[in-house]
């Protein structure tokens, strides 16, 4: 299944959405877009645990696919491994999105969160990790313990494919 980016618009099939006035009419690509990331909400539920992990990925690529600019995202979990909250917190550039363990400190305590996993798209279409991804792992992952709250991954997102740090082995 190809995923939906800015890329590859002209080639998928025609869309229509309702006005407000009940007319149908050619769906935009922002519209297209949002209503992907609005139907990435049936893919992690509330009131289940977050327990598997294709989902958790397909959830974060349809939240982050297409975008023009790096951003990441951060969906905090309760003791129980059910979804509290999902956040982008970090919005950036083409290249690099700001991610501060700070604030992502402070908001695990504020959504008395137990674990939380990380996100972020890659727009050049590669889904390497970087040393700048890994070593903000690494420092996420050392101030989340200092209050009990764990990192269960690192996703990084394209528009094609995703990869989850835990599952190799660079958590």
């Amino acid at each position: 299944m190809a995923a939906l980016s800015y890329d590859n618009m002209d080639e998928a099939c025609t869309l229509y959405v309702r006005s407000p006035s009940g007319r149908y009419k050619l769906a935009s690509d922002e519209q297209i877009l949002a209503a992907g990331r609005t139907a990435a909400e049936s893919l992690v539920s509330r009131s289940s645990p977050v327990d598997q992990p294709t989902k958790v990925k397909q959830f974060f690529q349809a939240k982050l696919a297409g975008l023009g600019h790096e951003c990441a995202a951060f969906l905090y979990l309760d003791s129980r491994f059910k979804p509290i909250r999902y956040i982008e917190q970090g919005p950036g550039t083409l290249s690099q999105a700001s991610v501060y363990p700070r604030e992502i400190v402070k908001t695990a305590l504020r959504l008395n969160a137990a674990a939380l996993i990380m996100a972020h798209n890659h727009p050049s279409g590669s889904t390497e990790p970087s040393m700048a991804d890994l070593n903000l792992t690494k420092h996420l992952k050392n101030a989340l313990v200092l209050i009990d709250v764990r990192l269960l991954d690192h996703v990084i997102v394209t528009a094609a494919s995703t990869v989850s740090l835990a599952e190799q082995g660079q958590m």
